[in-house]
C-alpha cells in the first residue's frame, strides 16, 4: 500500500521510519537499512526515525482498533513530514493491521512491508509459506494480502506463539526456550508442506539470527529493507512500489 497525495520522486528519497514498535525491531531495521543503502552506493543516507509506543500498539492490535492506532501514528507521520521525509515505513508487520486507515490520513506515502512479499514469493517459485508473527498476522494469513501464494499457520497454537512473540518484542530479547518454540514451529510447518518459513514479525530475528534450522527461512524485514534501500538510492520510485 502506497498512499497517494505527493509528487512521485525519481531521485534518492529521505526515508521516514516509525520505530519503537519495538525497540529491537527498530535497531535491526536501522542496521540493515544502512548496510543495504551502502551496498547500493548511497554516500549519505537520508533517514529519520521517530519513536512509537509498543504497548499502545499491542492494545489496539489485540482489540482490532484500527482507526485508533492510525490516529496514534498520525502525529508521528506528520513529524516525519516536517523533518523533510518523502515517504514513511512502519518497523513492524504487526503494525500493518491499520495500514489502510493510516494511508487514508497520512500526509506521506506509506511503503508497505506486506505488499512486496507476494511478488517476491512468486519470483522465488515459493508456492506455500509457513507464517510466524503476531496473532493477527498468523490468523489472517498476512492480512489476506497474499493473492498468489498459499499460507499456513499452526492454528491451534496461534495464541501461544503470538503471546511469545509479543513477549520477545516487548523485552527485546529471546530466551533459549522461546527460540526453540519458534524453531520447532517452523519444522512442523515445513513437514506440513511449507516451502519456506516466513518471519512475518520483525523481532523474530532475535530467535532466528545465527541459527541453522534445517529449512528455508525468509525474513520479511529483508524484503522491506531492500525496497526502502532502492528508494533511498534512486533505483526505484514510488510509482513502481507494490500496492
Amino acid at each position: 500500500m502506497v498512499a497517494v497525495g505527493t509528487l512521485v520522486r525519481t531521485y534518492p528519497m529521505h526515508i521516514g521510519l516509525i520505530g519503537g514498535i519495538g525497540v529491537a525491531a527498530t535497531v535491526v531495521y536501522y542496521q540493515r537499512l544502512t548496510a543495504a543503502a551502502a551496498a547500493r552506493g548511497v554516500a549519505k543516507l537520508e533517514l529519520t526515525i521517530v519513536h512509537g509506543e509498543i504497548q499502545e500498539l499491542i492494545r489496539n492490535n489485540l482489540a482490532d482498533r484500527r482507526s485508533q492506532q492510525a490516529q496514534a501514528f498520525l502525529p508521528l507521520v506528520t513529524r516525519l513530514k516536517d523533518a523533510g521525509c518523502d515517504c514513511v515505513a512502519l518497523s513492524s508487520l504487526g503494525a500493518h493491521f491499520c495500514l489502510d486507515e493510516l494511508a487514508a490520513l497520512s500526509p506521506l506515502p506509506i511503503v508497505s512491508a506486506v505488499a512486496p512479499l507476494d511478488a517476491y514469493f512468486v519470483e522465488q517459485d515459493i508456492k506455500r509459506i509457513g507464517l510466524l508473527g503476531t496473532r493477527v498476522v498468523m490468523r489472517t494469513r498476512l492480512y489476506g494480502q497474499l493473492a498468489r501464494t498459499d499460507a499456513i499457520a499452526l492454528d491451534d497454537e496461534i495464541e501461544l506463539l503470538g503471546q511469545t512473540y509479543q513477549d520477545i518484542a516487548v523485552a527485546g530479547t529471546c530466551s533459549a526456550s522461546q527460540r526453540e518454540l519458534f524453531l520447532d514451529a517452523g519444522r512442523r510447518m515445513t513437514a506440513a508442506g511449507a516451502d519456506a518459513i516466513v518471519l512475518a514479525g520483525t523481532d523474530l530475528n532475535l530467535a532466528f539470527d545465527g541459527q541453522s534450522p534445517g529449512y528455508p527461512v525468509i525474513d520479511a524485514l529483508d524484503i522491506h529493507v531492500a525496497l526502502l534501500a532502492d528508494l533511498a538510492s534512486g533505483r526505484r520510485s514510488l510509482s513502481d512500489v507494490p500496492s
